[in-house]
Parts: structure tokens; sequence; C-alpha cells
């Protein structure tokens, strides 16, 4: 996360760090200190796939004014497309009409994202640049991420060139499970619940007979 750590652990960030006695731990992720430094880092088989399975994470863009503002996006899995390992895309649909993260992007192209999944305790953290395209703009593009995507009416694309990345540890991660998962994962109790009940019925059917031939024979 070499990328990602000269980004972050700016000269306030490592007076920090000396202080509370992780300045060594630190300087390791920063890398050697020769060499280019402001090379992105590229996602790997395991960041790709996190991404591409996500159903939600949170956006963050930087004001005029230098405030930060974060905002949710979500979907199917999958509506987050990796394009390749260093650029991320997907379809905003039409929401509050705020265009504060659009507008945002005009002046500062800088971006960062919060990918959870609460399910797995994992979290991604990653910076990028993000570009806002026109749905026009690129046909290409706009077939690629036609599908999946979040419902809704489409407005734009968002395209995130990543800067670097950076694994959490799951403490604290409280596990949470969409509706999807909890579906899945009660499948197989419903399953068994469908077998038992035909099961009943063959019995209570055989009960019954066994009572009429009973009643029958005197």
């Amino acid at each position: 996360m070499t990328r990602f750590a000269r980004i972050a652990y700016t000269p306030s960030v490592r007076a920090a760090q000396e202080e509370n006695g992780s300045a060594l731990a630190a300087r390791r992720q920063l890398g050697p200190t020769g060499g280019r430094t402001d090379d992105p880092d590229p996602l790997g088989p395991d960041e790709a796939a996190f991404l591409a399975e996500t159903d939600g994470f949170y956006l963050a863009s930087v004001g005029d004014t230098g405030w930060p503002y974060v905002q949710y996006r979500g979907g199917p899995p999958g509506f987050l497309h990796v394009l390749d390992p260093g650029t991320l895309a997907f379809t905003d649909v039409r929401g509050n009409r705020q265009y504060i993260t659009t507008g945002n992007a005009r002046n500062d192209d800088r971006v960062a994202l919060f990918v959870m999944n609460y399910a797995a305790r994992a979290r991604l953290k990653l910076y990028g640049r993000m570009t806002v395209r026109g749905l026009d703009e690129d046909p290409a593009l706009t077939q690629t991420l036609a599908e999946p995507r979040t419902d809704g009416r489409p407005e734009r694309h968002l395209v995130i060139a990543v800067e670097g990345w950076n694994w959490n540890c799951p403490q604290h991660i409280t596990p949470r499970f969409s509706e999807r998962e909890v579906s899945a994962a009660l499948a197989p109790v419903r399953e068994r619940m469908r077998l038992l009940e035909e099961e009943n019925e063959d019995l209570r059917a055989r009960l019954e007979r066994y009572m009429e031939r009973a009643e029958a024979a005197g």
C-alpha cells in the first residue's frame, strides 16, 4: 500500500504516529525512499473481486470550501465495475438532486472510497481521482456499465482512477447481513422445513388411512 500511505501519511499524521508509537510500522508501509513515489497502486485479484461483489460503498469528495462530503452509493452486486487494475466506474442515477459530489468533482477530482462487507467483517479503503462522463460521451463505456447497475434514471457515469488502497482489520466491525445474504443462509433451512412438512403430510395421511381401516374392522 505504498501509494496509499504516501497520500495518507502527511507530516501531521507522521507526527501523530511518532507520538503514539506507530512510526516504525508506518515507515515500512511508506516503502523505500528512493525511486518513483507517485505511481498508483494497482488493484490485485483479491481487491478486484471484493469490489466487483460489493452492493454499496461510501464515497467522499472535497468541496470548494475544503470541507469533505460523504455519500453512500448502492446497487446490485457488480454495479461498481472494475474496468482494469487501475479503474473503477459505475452509472450514477437520479437521487435527491443536490449534486454535491458531482459539483465537488468539477473543482477537485480527489475522492476516497470506503467499501464495507459487514457480513465478512472486511473493509477496503481507496484513494482515487474521479471523472464525470456524460451518458452519450462514451457509448462503449455506457454499454459496459449498463448491467448490472443501480435502479433508477441514469444521469452520468463516474469513473475513478485508483491511486492507492488499503485493507483495514476486522476489529470493531459489527456483522450485519443484507436480505440477499440472509436469504442465502436460510435456503438450506427452508428446504429442510419443506421436506419435513411433506413428511408430516405423508404421516398424517397414513394415520388417517390406518384409523379408517381400524374403524371399518370394528
